[in-house]
């Protein structure tokens, strides 16, 4: 199955939160998304946010410069 990827390369905290978070509003509930961040502290701020806002962080990986982040929709 495939899933959109949300590339937020560039950007730094807090921007690849607030658009992830923009992102997934828009999206039913369910719905996944790969989120690619190059910012060195998504890798902690990204789980946080799913935490906090109850969206399920299914996988997160290592990619060249950066994370991917598999996220289901709360």
């Amino acid at each position: 199955m495939n899933y959109e990827v949300y590339d937020l390369r560039g950007l730094n905290c807090p921007l690849p939160v607030l658009k992830t978070r923009k992102k997934l509003q828009d999206l039913a509930p369910g719905t996944r998304i790969w989120v690619e961040t190059s910012d060195p502290l998504a890798v902690i701020d990204v789980p946080n946010f799913c935490l906090t806002d109850g969206h399920r962080l299914i996988e997160t990986v290592s990619i060249t410069g950066g994370h991917r982040f598999h996220i289901e929709r709360g």
